[in-house]
C-alpha cells in the first residue's frame, strides 16, 4: 500500500512539473524568472497537487477493498461447496455462521455458488439454513436465486416448501416468465411420482393464469406415464392439440408413452403426423448442452383460457376410461380415435383415417402433403429429423414385441423402407423378436441373413432372442450356435442360457448342459435361481429313465447336490419353491428315499411362506416317488398327514394313491379312494381309470380291466393308447393272445395310433407262441396304422417312404433315423419295422386294412365277443379290509 501511494505521489509531482499557469507562462515568455514572479502561483500549485494526491488515493483504497472482497467471498462459497461435497455439513454450517458476521454488505451474488450447487445435489436443509441467514440479512431475491431454490427443495423433497416460494413467485411476477419455474416442480414430481404435489402445482398455475408450454405437457406426460394413467395420457394430448401445434419431439414422447400403455393404434395415428410434419417444416433441429435434441421454434405457451377444461391426474378425478381396447395378442388397440382428429392449421393439409391398420392402408401412401410428395420432401430434411422418426418407429416396434403384433411390425418395417429411413440394428431387434414369437425362428433366421448380407451385424440381443427361440423348439444345435456368437456375454443374457438348460433337461442331454456351464464359468457369468433350479433336474440323477438307482449312483447323486447346493450359498441365493420341489423329485426318481423325506422336512422348515397348494404339490411329488419305490405304506402314511394337516387335494394325487394300491393289492381300497374323490368334487380321468385297470389287473382280473374301458367309454372318457397298453402289457405277460387281440382291435375302432409299445407286446406275443408269420404280419399292419391311422395321408408320402424302406444302401437305416427329428421318432420306429419286415420278404402292402390278420380281428369284434379268458386265470374274491 505504502508503495502504491509514493508511486501516486510522483505520479502527481511530475504532472505538477508539466503544468504551467498561466502567468507562468507569460513570464516566462518575457524573459523574467520564476523567483521574480507572483508567490500565488506557487500557492495555487500546490493546493492542486494536494487535491490530485487524495483524490488517486481513494480511487486506489476502493478497487483494492472491491477487488479483496470479491476474492474473500469466491473463497468461501468454495469452501462451504467443498464442505457439502465431503458430507462436512458442520463445517459448512460452521462457515456459512462466520461469513455472516462480516461487515461489509452481502448480495445476493454472494450466496449463488452455493445454491446452484444445492439445486444440482440436491441439499433441500442447507438451502433453508442459507435463506435465513438471507432473510436476516434483508437480501433480494432475483429469479435465478429462486430457480436454485425452487429446484434444491422439489428434487429433494421438499414439495410444500417449494410450493410456497413458487406462490411468492407467482405474486411478485405478472407474466408467464414464471413457467420454467413450475416446470421445474412438476419435473421433480414426475421423478419422485408425487402426484398430489403435481396435482397442487397445476392448481397454483390455475389460480395465477398461467399457461402451459411443450416443456409442461412433457412433464405432465411423464407424470401420468409413471402413474400408469393412460386415460390421463389421452387429456394431456387433448389439452395440447386444442390450441398448440406439437413439435415433432413432443409427438415423438407422446408416441412412447402410448406404446408403453399399448394402444399402438393411437401411437401409429400420432406416428403418421409425425411424418407430416417431418416432411413439412425446413427447420432443423439442434442440440442443447446436454446433448439432446431441441426445436428451433420459440415455446411459447399456451395462453390458459377460463373455457379450457382442468387437466387431472388423480384417479380420483373422474377421468372416462378407455372405450376401446388394448392391443393384445394380433389385435391392435383400439381407443378413442376421436383424440387425434386434427384441430389446428399446421394438422389440416394432413389427409387420416382412423382405420390405421387395414389392407393397403399403409403410412406413405396415406399422408400426402399439397406441394409435392412425403418421399421427394423427406430425402432432404435433416438428420436429426430422419433420427427422431426411426426413434419412433422404433418405439412403436419394441411394443410390438411386447404384444406380439406381428401384422404391425411388418407395416411398419414395410413403411421405414418406403420413407427411406435405414433400419438400424434395433430395429432389426424388434422386428426379429417379432417375429419369432408369431411365425417362429425359422424366419427369424431368414431375416438375419438378409441384414448379414446388407452388412449389419445383429445385437448381441437379437441372437441371444433367437437362441432361446430355437431351444423353445428343441433344436440345441442352433441354440448353442447362436449362443456362441455372442461376441460379449452379459448378465441379462441369462435368460438365453436357461432356456437351453431347460432345452437340455427336456432332451435329456446333460453332456451339452457341462459346456454350458463351463462357458459360464469361462466369461464369469453369474447363475440365477432359474439356474439353479434347471441344474438340479438336469444332474439331481444318473440312471433315470434308464435304469434303477444303485449304491454307485446314489453317492454321485449326493456328491452333485450338494457341489450345487454349496454354490448357492456361495452366491447367496435361497431355495424356492421350484428348486426344493426339483430337488425332491430327483431324490425320488434316482430311489433315495430317505434322502427325499428329508428334505420334505427341510422344506417344510424353510419355504415357511408357500401357500397350501404349494405345500400339497410337494406332496403329490413325494407321494409319486414312494409308489413308484413300491413304498406303499409310507405313501399312505403321507397321504394320512396331508389329510389330517387339511392340505388341498387333487385328481392327480388320489390317482396316485389309487395306483399304490396294486402294491398291497387291494380294489377296496382303490373304490374307497374313488369316493374320497368324487365326495371332494374331483372327476375321475381317462389316468384315473387306468390306475384303476392296474389294480384290477394285478389279480389278473381281465374281465373287471375290460368292464373298467367299457364303463370309461360310458363316462364319456376317452380312453388313450397308455390305457390300452397296460391291458396289453399284463396280457402279454400271461399269454393271453386273445385278449391282445381284442385290445389292438378296440385300438383301431378308436381310432387311436399305436405306439411302439403297442407293437412290441402284439409281436413278441405271437413270437413266443412260435406264431412268426403272424407276428410279421401284426407288426406290418400296426407299423401302417402307427405311420397314420388316414389312408389317404399315407398315400401322399408312399413314394418317399418306399425310396426308405426299400433302398439298399448299407447306411438305408441311419438315413431313415436321421431322417426325422425327435418329435416323430414313431414314424422312424415304424419305417424301420417295414423295412424289416421286407428283408425278412414279406410283401409291403399300403392298405393294412386287406390283411388276413386285421380282416380276422374285425369279424370277432364284430360279434361282440369277449375275448376267451383261462377260468383257472380268473381270481378269487379277494375279501380283503380297506386300509382308508
Amino acid at each position: 500500500m505504502q508503495r502504491i501511494l509514493s508511486r501516486a505521489a510522483r505520479r502527481c509531482t511530475n504532472s505538477s512539473a508539466a503544468f504551467k499557469s498561466p502567468l507562468a507562462q507569460a513570464n516566462v515568455a518575457s524573459g523574467v524568472h520564476s523567483e521574480d514572479a507572483p508567490t500565488c502561483s506557487n500557492e495555487l500549485l500546490s493546493e492542486f497537487c494536494a487535491h490530485q494526491y487524495v483524490s488517486s488515493v481513494m480511487m486506489i483504497a476502493e478497487y483494492d477493498n472491491f477487488t479483496w472482497k470479491n476474492s474473500l467471498v469466491r473463497s468461501v462459497q468454495a469452501d462451504i461447496v467443498n464442505a457439502l461435497r465431503r458430507g462436512d455439513r458442520q463445517r459448512a454450517s460452521m462457515i456459512l455462521s462466520n461469513f455472516q458476521n462480516t461487515d461489509w454488505e452481502l448480495t445476493k451474488d454472494d450466496f449463488s455458488h452455493i445454491l446452484e450447487y444445492c439445486a444440482e445435489a440436491p441439499d433441500p436443509l442447507f438451502v433453508m439454513e442459507t435463506l435465513e441467514l438471507m432473510e436476516e440479512k434483508t437480501i433480494g431475491m432475483s429469479k435465478g436465486i429462486y430457480r436454485y431454490v425452487i429446484r434444491a427443495l422439489s428434487r429433494g423433497g421438499y414439495f410444500k416448501e417449494a410450493l410456497h416460494w413458487l406462490t411468492l413467485l407467482g405474486e411478485k411476477e405478472s407474466t408467464h416468465a414464471t413457467l420454467p419455474f413450475f416446470n421445474i416442480f412438476l419435473n421433480s414430481c414426475g421423478s419422485s411420482a408425487n402426484l398430489k404435489a403435481a396435482e397442487c402445482c397445476l392448481e397454483t398455475m390455475e389460480n395465477y393464469f398461467l399457461g402451459k408450454s411443450e416443456i409442461t405437457y412433457c412433464e405432465l406426460l411423464k407424470i401420468a406415464v409413471l402413474q400408469e394413467n393412460l386415460p390421463a395420457v389421452y387429456d394431456i394430448w387433448k389439452d395440447c392439440t386444442r390450441y398448440y401445434s406439437p413439435s415433432i419431439i413432443m409427438q415423438r414422447k407422446f408416441v412412447r408413452a402410448l406404446t408403453t400403455f399399448g394402444d399402438l393404434q393411437s401411437a401409429y395415428h400420432i406416428l403418421q403426423h409425425m411424418v407430416a410434419i417431418a416432411a413439412q417444416s425446413s427447420d432443423h433441429l439442434r442440440l442443447s448442452s446436454k446433448r439432446r435434441y431441441q426445436s428451433p421454434r420459440l415455446d411459447i405457451p399456451v395462453l390458459a383460457l377460463s373455457e379450457s377444461e382442468d387437466l387431472k391426474l388423480l384417479p380420483d378425478c373422474n377421468l372416462q376410461p378407455s372405450q376401446g381396447k388394448l392391443a393384445t395378442g394380433e389385435n391392435s388397440a383400439d381407443v378413442q380415435p376421436e383424440l387425434f382428429e386434427e384441430k389446428t392449421q399446421s394438422f389440416e393439409i394432413v389427409e387420416l383415417k382412423a382405420d390405421v391398420l387395414s389392407e393397403g392402408n399403409n403410412l406413405a401412401d396415406k399422408v400426402g402433403l399439397e406441394n409435392g410428395s412425403v418421399l421427394d420432401t423427406l430425402r432432404i430434411v435433416g438428420s436429426a429429423v430422419r433420427r427422431i422418426l426411426r426413434w419412433s418407429f422404433n418405439d412403436l416396434m419394441h411394443a410390438c414385441v411386447q404384444f406380439n403384433n406381428c401384422q404391425l411390425a411388418e407395416q411398419l418395417f414395410l413403411e421405414m423402407q418406403k420413407l427411406r429411413l435405414r433400419p438400424s440394428k434395433f430395429t432389426y431387434d424388434g422386428f426379429v423378436k417379432t417375429v419369432i414369437a408369431s411365425k417362429g425362428v425359422a424366419y427369424a433366421v431368414k431375416v438375419i441373413e438378409v441384414m448379414e448380407r446388407k452388412g449389419i451385424k445383429p445385437y448381441n440381443d437379437t441372437l441371444a432372442a433367437l437362441s432361446e427361440g430355437f431351444s423353445k423348439d428343441l433344436q440345441l444345435d442352433l441354440a448353442e450356435d447362436f449362443l456362441e456368437r455372442i461376441s460379449e456375454i452379459r448378465p441379462k443374457h441369462i435368460r438365453a442360457v436357461n432356456a437351453l438348460l431347460s432345452g437340455c433337461e427336456i432332451m435329456n442331454e446333460p453332456e451339452r448342459a457341462v459346456r454350458i456351464l463351463a462357458k459360464m464359468k469361462h466369461v464369469n457369468m453369474k447363475a440365477t435361481l432359474r439356474t439353479y433350479e434347471l441344474l438340479f433336474s438336469l444332474f439331481g440323477n444318473i440312471n433315470v429313465p434308464y435304469e434303477d438307482g444303485n449304491v454307485l449312483s446314489h453317492v454321485e447323486v449326493s456328491k452333485r447336490i450338494s457341489i450345487i447346493e454349496m454354490d448357492m450359498l456361495n452366491n447367496e441365493i435361497q431355495h424356492s419353491f421350484v428348486s426344493m420341489k426339483n430337488l425332491i423329485r430327483a431324490f425320488g426318481a434316482e430311489g433315495m428315499i430317505e434322502e427325499m423325506l428329508r428334505y420334505l422336512n427341510v422344506a417344510e422348515n424353510i419355504l415357511w411362506d408357500i401357500n397350501p397348494y404349494q405345500k400339497s404339490d410337494l406332496y403329490s411329488v413325494v407321494l409319486h416317488a414312494l409308489v413308484q419305490a413300491k413304498e406303499s405304506h409310507k405313501a399312505i402314511m403321507i397321504f394320512k398327514i396331508m389329510r389330517s394337516c387339511g392340505l388341498p387335494t387333487n385328481i392327480s394325487i388320489y390317482t396316485t394313491m389309487i395306483e399304490c394300491c396294486k402294491w398291497l393289492p387291494c380294489f377296496k381300497s382303490a373304490s374307497a379312494l374313488l369316493s374320497l374323490m368324487l365326495q371332494d368334487g374331483f372327476h375321475p380321468t381317462v389316468v384315473t381309470y387306468t390306475s384303476l385297470l392296474k389294480v384290477a389287473l394285478t389279480k389278473d382280473d381281465f374281465e373287471g380291466a375290460l368292464d373298467l374301458l367299457d364303463t370309461c367309454k360310458t363316462e364319456g372318457i376317452e380312453p388313450d393308447i397308455k390305457m390300452f397298453n397296460a391291458v396289453l402289457s399284463h396280457a402279454y405277460y400271461k399269454g393271453q393272445i386273445h385278449v391282445i387281440e381284442y385290445i389292438v382291435e378296440c385300438i383301431h375302432r378308436e381310432k387311436i395310433q399305436p405306439d411302439p409299445s403297442t407293437l412290441w407286446y402284439t409281436f413278441c406275443v405271437y413270437e413266443e407262441h412260435e406264431l412268426y408269420n403272424t407276428a410279421i404280419e401284426a407288426l406290418q399292419v400296426l407299423s401302417m396304422r402307427m405311420i397314420s391311422e388316414d389312408v389317404s395321408i399315407r398315400g401322399d408320402k408312399i413314394t418317399a417312404f418306399e425310396d426308405l424302406i426299400l433302398s439298399e444302401e448299407p447306411d438305408a437305416e441311419l438315413r431313415i433315423t436321421r431322417t426325422f427329428e425327435a418329435g416323430e421318432e414313431f414314424l422312424a420306429t415304424a419305417l424301420l419295422n417295414l423295412r424289416w419286415c421286407a428283408i425278412m420278404g414279406a410283401t409291403l402292402s399300403w392298405s393294412p386294412e386287406e390283411s388276413l390278420w386285421a380282416r380276422r380281428l374285425a369279424s370277432s369284434h364284430d360279434d361282440n365277443r369277449r375275448p376267451l379268458i383261462s377260468p383257472s386265470e380268473v381270481p378269487q374274491s379277494w375279501g380283503r379290509k380297506s386300509y382308508f
